[in-house]
């Protein structure tokens, strides 16, 4: 069995992405789905390093990015618990990832106040 995954990238003339699209031969919808933002990692065990693509549109708002950056590291923790047992681990990456949003909106109530 074989699973594809398509992502389409649109980018305007200074090749900063407008818009991201990707669908998988697995999914549900049968149409392509809309991204504002994507983070792909790939683990190289040749290299013994990490390839990763970072890429997000011009709509993607500030707020959404620290929304999108915290629920990607609860992820990861929770990805790190089913690959390696270490709760304790995914534990201090779980806190980590809150206190990040909380000093987050912490930064976004001073600029609020400024501005």
């Amino acid at each position: 069995m074989k699973s594809t995954i398509t992502i389409d990238v649109a980018l305007d003339e200074s090749r900063v992405p407008e818009s991201i699209e990707w669908q998988a031969t697995e999914g549900t919808s049968g149409r392509p789905q809309q991204a504002k933002a994507m983070i792909l990692s790939l683990w190289d065990s040749a290299e013994k390093t990490a390839l990763r693509i970072d890429l997000w549109t011009q709509k993607m708002m500030v707020d959404e990015m620290a929304d999108f950056y915290y629920q990607t590291l609860i992820t990861m923790a929770d990805t790190l618990t089913r690959a390696t047992k270490q709760t304790g681990l995914s534990d201090d990456l779980k806190s980590f990832a809150k206190e990040f949003y909380r000093k987050f909106q912490e930064e976004q109530l001073k600029e609020n106040k400024a501005g």
